[in-house]
């Protein structure tokens, strides 16, 4: 993963984001805990102005937390709140996915930034993804890269010929092609947890956001999906290996793991996409957060960086890594030239139909309560004894 790379290259953008007013003269340290996906951690890469740095020498920035994942989400967790407990919270700085956002928020660990700074962060200026994002936190975190997820499943045109459209076809089709399809754990993977989650929605589940009293029809499903799955890797990038590699002919995915790894040489470019009736997208994305306990000062200095990275001309850079922007006016013709083109070459036309009155709807990720019990059920119930590490 390059982890020492991103980490440099996240520290770089803090630096270069900061604007001096507000803390001219003062001395101050950011210490950064990461709980994100390296597509979003690229995603602010693309941000950074070299040379930002030198132009503010009493800023001093410190990385004290990274990885991916729930376990990385649960670590960071506990260390803000072994920080807060003891009256000391180090960490004043949070980019975390949708999970560890859910934690935090559920445990009251954040500052409200809503609707304390409504006018600095409008909600108006989101596009229909960001607002999906900022209201299922209660105020507490501020939509950073958003997407417009998943389901999508991901197939090799060359081995399927004709591409399921419906939740039986698909059962149908993996039971015909055993150990064809895959997906990966979903408390590691995007498109894991799409699948999951989405499942509610295409079977027509009494309630899709209750995954303990209503998806009968869903766990049902992924049991009998999972007759016909050889193994459920760790991660995605495992599912875009065996991809690449024909051992699978059809992976789920999402609407950055589509196009990302096609423009990356992941997986082949010439690789379709099936979205199935009734799918509704699970709203994909990445926050800022502030720890409870952070002096103002320091407070001061994170809003200023936030402000930066919400401007449009900052926004549109995030094109290139297929998540985001959150600002509806980033649009894509507004990006520098080379990154309309190189994004026009791998968008699908599917990603323009989706959205309020257009053919596919959106919804929220499950609430960390609900996704946990999800989680653990999918690991029991599904998993089992098939998870590979």
């Amino acid at each position: 993963m390059r982890l020492k790379s991103w980490v440099g290259g996240l520290v770089l953008l803090v630096a270069m984001a900061l604007s001096a007013s507000a803390w001219a003269g003062e001395r101050v340290t950011l210490n950064v805990a990461i709980g994100a996906d390296v597509n979003v951690v690229d995603v602010h890469k693309t941000l950074l102005t070299p040379g930002f740095k030198e132009k503010n020498p009493n800023v001093d920035f410190n990385v004290v937390g990274t990885g991916t994942g729930e376990a990385a989400s649960r670590a960071i967790y506990t260390k803000i709140k072994a920080q807060q407990d003891a009256g000391r919270p180090d960490i004043n700085l949070l980019l975390t996915e949708q999970a560890g956002g859910s934690i935090l928020t559920a445990n009251n660990q954040l500052i409200q930034l809503f609707p304390t700074y409504d006018k600095m962060f409008p909600r108006d200026e989101l596009t229909e993804q960001g607002k999906i994002l900022q209201d299922e936190m209660g105020g507490s975190l501020l939509p950073s890269a958003v997407s417009a997820g998943g389901p999508v499943f991901i197939y090799n045109p060359e081995k399927v010929k004709s591409p399921p459209k419906t939740a039986d076809e698909l059962l149908a089709w993996a039971k015909a092609n055993r150990q064809r399809f895959s997906y990966a754990r979903p408390a590691n993977s995007g498109p894991g947890r799409s699948i999951m989650c989405g499942l509610p929605y295409i079977l027509n589940d009494k309630a899709p956001m209750d995954p303990e009293k209503g998806w009968d029809k869903t766990w049902a499903y992924l049991k009998e999906l999972g007759k016909y799955v050889e193994y459920y890797p760790t991660g995605t990038l495992f599912t875009l290996r065996e991809f690449a590699q024909e051992q699978r002919w059809m992976i789920a995915g999402l609407l950055e793991w589509d196009m990302k790894p096609r423009a990356e040489g992941v997986i082949p470019p010439e690789a379709k996409i099936t979205i199935l009736d009734n799918t509704t997208f699970i709203i994909d994305g990445h926050y800022w957060g502030i720890p409870k306990g952070v002096p103002q000062n320091e407070v001061d200095v994170i809003l200023d960086l936030m402000k930066f990275m919400r401007r449009v001309d900052q926004q549109v850079l995030t094109w290139k890594a297929f998540i985001g922007p959150s600002i509806k006016a980033a649009t894509l013709d507004k990006a520098p030239a080379d990154i309309r083109d190189y994004v026009k070459n791998f968008w699908r036309p599917e990603y323009d139909q989706i959205g309020p009155g257009k053919k596919w709807k959106m919804a929220p990720q499950l609430h960390y309560k609900e996704m946990a019990y999800a989680m653990d059920r999918w690991d029991r119930e599904v998993g089992a004894e098939q998870i590979k590490k």
